[in-house]
Parts: C-alpha cells; structure tokens; sequence
C-alpha cells in the first residue's frame, strides 16, 4: 500500500509492505495529521495553540499539555537554546509537534497490524521492519545525497537551512542559529529524533555533541566549514561526504 497526501504543510508518504493491513489503517494516519495540523498550528486562528497564545484558554487538552511538557525538557536541556516562546514571537511548538504527531501516527499503523513500513513527513522518516535504506540530502546541493542510512524500527530526522533558511533561531541570543548546515539524529521514535535534531541545530557547534551524547541516539552533521562529524553508532551504508 502507498499513499501520498499534502498535511501541516509538507508532503507526507506512506509505504505498507504488509499485505493484510486494511486500508483503514492508512485513513487514520492521515485523519490524525489533519487534526493535529487543525489543533496545534500556530498558523491557524482558531487552533488551539493559537487560543492559548493569545490567553482565551487555559483548558489545555493532555496532548497539549504532553507537547508543552516536551518543549520545556529540551528547554532546559539545551540551557534555553531550544525555545518555543521567545520574546516577541506567538507560541509555536512545532519543532516538537511534527515528530510526536508522526511519531503517534506509526503507532496507529503498528496497533492495526502493520509491521513493515515507512512514514515519510517531509523528509523525516519512522521506519519499521526493514532494512530501510533513507537518504541524507546535501545541505548545498539539492540533487546529491551526503550518505545513506540503513535503519530498522528506528526514526531518522534532520535539521537545515536547505528549506527553509534561517528558521531555526538560538533561544539564547533570539538570532538565527550558527555553526551547522545540517544536523541528522537517528532515535528509537521520531519524537526524540526531530526534536533533538532541532534542539541541536539550535546550540550550534555544541549541539553535535550535545545530541551524540543523548541516550539511544546517534548523529551526523555538516558544520558551516563544511566538515562531516558523526557519531560511531551511525548505520550507514555509504561514504560521507559534505565538499
């Protein structure tokens, strides 16, 4: 089974190898995406990220609450470099959202049976079964690969400027992160993965070791000079190469 819809503003794929997994399955995958886009985009007026930011609730939902509670560990633990309420900005916990949300979204398709897949969220990827081979894209160059990952019932996330610029900002200054081109984090779920790729990005130079040292993960990064670091663990299945 494969499927392809447009959700929270990225592509999003989906491949089932598995043969008696019912199409039902792939409906509530992207049923749930469509929800969370509707509940926590800080985009839309009505959602309820928006409502919170603009102090007409206090009623928090317990997924709210569980992604608010996310925000403030990475918080802490990047000494405020990870920061989805800076000063003069709206609440926006998307840097957590989108990795728990597809990370949710596997676990709908692992309780409906499904035990090979690929859930691809504009470009972050949970895999089970496997081997799943995912590449590494370029930070320079849209059309080359800078290695490959072969994963099994793992989560690979990565963290640029390729998309979207300067996205990501240093909580502790409010300027855009510096130091790196790309940071990628391989976890056990997406919600570690992309939000520590994230996490990372934002502390600069010591985030690589700041997220190599994180319990069950493993990285690989571009820094700004163009030199490739990664950590020992990292499942590759081709040479790095950043030049």
């Amino acid at each position: 089974m494969r499927r392809v819809e447009h959700v929270m503003g990225f592509p999003v794929s989906l491949r089932i190898d598995d043969e008696d997994v019912p199409e039902q399955a792939a409906d509530a995958v992207f049923r749930w995406l469509r929800e969370v886009d509707a509940r926590f985009s800080p985009f839309r007026a009505d959602s309820e990220v928006s409502r919170l930011d603009r102090g007409e609730t206090f009623e928090l939902s317990e997924d709210l609450r569980e992604v608010l509670g996310l925000c403030a560990e990475y918080r802490a633990a990047t000494g405020g470099a990870f920061d989805v309420r800076l000063p003069g900005r709206r609440l926006d916990p998307c840097a957590v959202v989108k990795g728990w949300s597809v990370q949710r979204a596997a676990e709908l398709l692992t309780a409906a049976g499904a035990r090979r897949f690929c859930l691809n969220a504009g470009g972050d990827v949970v895999a089970a079964g496997g081997p799943w081979r995912v590449g590494i894209r370029h930070p320079e160059h849209a059309d080359r690969l800078c290695t490959v990952l072969e994963v099994t019932d793992a989560a690979v996330a990565t963290s640029a400027r390729y998309e979207r610029g300067d996205h990501i900002l240093d909580g502790r200054t409010g300027r855009p992160a510096t130091g790196l081109l790309s940071l990628t984090v391989v976890a056990p779920t997406l919600t570690e993965a992309d939000a520590a790729a994230t996490a990372a990005f934002a502390l600069g130079r010591e985030g690589v070791t700041w997220a190599a040292a994180r319990p069950g993960c493993e990285i690989f990064a571009v820094d700004s000079d163009r030199r490739v670091l990664r950590s020992p663990g990292l499942p590759t299945v081709r040479i790095e190469r950043a030049a």
